[in-house]
This record gives C-alpha cells, structure tokens and sequence, in this order.
C-alpha cells in the first residue's frame, strides 16, 4: 500500500522577508518528484521546513494523515535526508563505518557488496571524492527504513559514473519509498523523476519537461 506525505499551507519567512507561501505538496512512495528552483528560490528552505530542522511559520506535515513533528520524523524512521554537507564522519574507514549505522548482517552485506564499495572500504570517508562521498550517503539513506527520502544536490560537481550509480540506487529505491529531489544539474533529476516542480515566486509551478522550464524562466 503506497503511504503518503504531504505538506499543507506551508509559509517560511526570514527577517519578515517571506521565502515561501502557502506551499502545499503530496508525494507517494512509489515516485520520485523533482523539485528545480534558483538560488535563493525557497528549495531547500522547503526541505528543511519539511524535515524540521529550521521552523516553517505557518502549515503542517502529515504522513497517512498523521501529523508529524521533527521529533517524531526521528523517532518514528519517516523521513531520510540528505543536506548539502555530508553527514558522514571524516574520520572513520568506510568499512568501520557501515557497522556504526547498521547493525544488522543483511544491510552490511547490501551496502559493502554495492558496486564499488570494496574499493573504498579501507578509505576514511574524509578522503573520498565527492562523488564516491555522495554515494555512499545515499546508499545509506537507502538502506534505512525510511518510507520517505529527500536528498539536496544529490548530483552536484560529482563524476558521471557516481551519478549513474545514484540514478540506480534512487530508481531502485523508489519502488518502496517516496523521493523528492533538489539539483541545478536538472537533466539528470529529469531521466528519472516522474513529477517535477518548480519553485518561483514563493510558489510551487508544475514542470513536464525542460522546456518548461524555459518557458517559466528557470532556464535560459
């Protein structure tokens, strides 16, 4: 049964200069939705405000119609999230630091035998490139429990080859969870996104393809 999370008359201002107004957003497990959005835009301010780690000033989160707090998103396992800045430790190994995360056997074994990861267990993840860096975050994020995942510059300044494996873990992933994606480096959110929005004006705009986002001027 799809579960699903959906955001109600959402408003965020900072120094009484509004960000974003009465946003209201649903997404199911079972899709990614691509969120685009210039610098500045209220995108991640939205990611935030969902996940709690800054304030909204007005509107609610509800997953199943149940309302959520930041508290409860932790306790209760219902939204994995990945910032900009990497979450990760710099000083452990990738291979002491999968045991950290996850104590069961089965998701060990799934994250260490994922493509590539041999090849950097004895490296500290302070010393991974930024794409190996990114893709080990979301594997992890991918391997917890989470019903809902939402991931900020996924494919940022990162090599192609790590991007094709994130475009696989996320397609993969999504057959159990709901995904929002925020990226500029849009064609590669747009190859596996089933719904794309775009946030302009302190307003959510419904995106079919790239050239709709030329047409509301996030593109030139």
């Amino acid at each position: 049964m799809n579960q699903a999370l959906f955001i109600g008359g959402m408003h965020k201002s900072f120094n009484r200069v509004p960000i974003l107004e009465n946003i209201s957003l649903w997404c199911y497990s079972g899709e990614i939705i691509g969120l685009f959005g210039r610098n500045g835009s209220g995108k991640s301010t939205l990611l935030k405000c969902i996940y709690g780690v800054i304030k909204k000033d007005e509107g609610q989160v509800l997953i199943d119609g149940k309302r959520m707090t930041f508290q409860k998103i932790i306790r209760e396992k219902k939204i994995g999230y990945l910032p900009q800045n990497s979450f990760l430790p710099k000083e452990k190994s990738v291979r002491d630091l999968i045991p950290l995360f996850f104590p069961e056997e089965a998701k060990q074994d799934a994250i260490f035998y994922a493509p590539g990861v041999h090849k950097l267990e004895k490296t500290r993840v302070g010393k991974l490139s930024l794409g190996a860096l990114r893709y080990l975050e979301v594997l992890f994020l991918m391997n917890c429990d989470h019903p809902f995942l939402m991931l900020d510059e996924p494919f940022s300044m990162i090599q192609p080859l790590y991007k094709e494996r994130i475009k696989e873990l996320l397609l993969s992933a999504k057959k159990e969870k709901g995904i929002i994606i925020t990226d500029h480096y849009y064609e590669d959110v747009l190859t596996i996104s089933d719904r794309n929005i775009l946030v302009k004006d302190r307003k959510l705009i419904p995106i079919n393809s790239a050239d709709d986002l030329k047409i509301a001027g996030y593109l030139r």
